[in-house]
């Protein structure tokens, strides 16, 4: 009887990493779908006049599940390839869900009116677990300017950007939200609107100083990479009109001190702006600087 499972190996091989990854994320995507159960029905209760349920621990429970088990999922698709999930469109959804809900997930276990708000970040989470479904989960080719701890660093600033912008956007809507009925109900055990206006305006400075680490090291990495710290590239130039309307949204609360309600607005314009420089540009790109973090 032959044994011999060199040929069946061979066809997998090509395959493995993507095989070894995938069922721990689709149980990490699973989790997170489940993690908004709890909240919807809270909502409905609110909306159909009943007592407001105490639904927070279970989300943040399963959200923080969800966390370890992508955790697992990208670790394990790190060793196998041996390198960081940061060379495809498939690796840079995953990596970004994974940061965007541990930073908000941190931030939410130090303050537990930040549980309460969940649902607000979750239609920015369900956008990327969606896309991240649709794209190829086949491993990518890394290219040499990655193999620095620059990037790494790059990278790492890059995403505790973002997800401080998040979080500063979560606290932003409160005073949206309780402009309807329903979001005043929700928003009873919620600091006031000038509270939540200073919160999002702190984690907003704090999102702005990463940004700003984010393009020096970025620079950085440019001259190592392709000898030149700036080139105003797509990617380049979007980033930094990210950074000038986080900065003129900051300063524009200091000076002319807006509503609660005109500084949210802001912060989405300068979410968005974020989300397509992260998401869009460097796909469209025809630069040496495709990829994203």
């Amino acid at each position: 009887m032959n044994t011999d499972l060199s040929a069946p190996l061979a066809i997998l091989a090509p395959l493995s990493p993507s095989l070894i990854d995938q069922p721990w994320l689709h149980a990490a995507l699973l989790l997170y779908a489940l993690s908004a159960v709890p909240g919807l029905w809270s909502l409905l209760a609110v909306a159909g006049g009943s007592r407001r349920p105490d639904w927070t621990r279970w989300s943040l429970g399963l959200a923080t599940l969800a966390v370890a088990v992508h955790t697992v999922s990208l670790g394990l698709r790190w060793v196998t390839l041996g390198h960081g999930p940061f060379t495809t469109m498939h690796e840079i959804l995953s990596s970004n869900l994974w940061s965007l809900s541990l930073v908000y997930g941190v931030s939410a276990w130090a303050l537990p009116p930040l549980r309460r708000l969940w649902l607000v970040v979750l239609p920015v989470l369900a956008l990327l677990a969606g896309w991240l479904l649709m794209a190829d989960a086949r491993p990518g080719h890394l290219p040499p300017t990655y193999a620095t701890v620059l990037l790494y660093l790059h990278t790492l600033v890059g995403k505790l950007f973002l997800g401080l912008l998040l979080t500063a956007l979560a606290w932003s809507a409160v005073p949206l939200l309780r402009l309807t009925p329903i979001g005043r109900r929700l928003g009873m055990s919620l600091p006031d609107d000038r509270r939540c206006d200073a919160l999002a305006h702190r984690y907003a400075a704090f999102a702005f100083v990463f940004e700003g680490a984010m393009l020096i090291v970025g620079a950085v990495w440019a001259q190592d990479a392709w000898g030149r710290y700036w080139g105003w590239d797509p990617l380049e130039t979007w980033a930094f009109l990210t950074w000038l309307a986080l900065a003129a949204t900051l300063h524009a609360r200091v000076t002319f001190r807006p509503s609660p309600v005109r500084f949210s607005l802001c912060l989405i314009t300068v979410f968005v702006l974020a989300f397509l420089t992260f998401f869009g540009v460097p796909f469209v790109s025809t630069t040496p600087h495709q990829g994203a973090i």
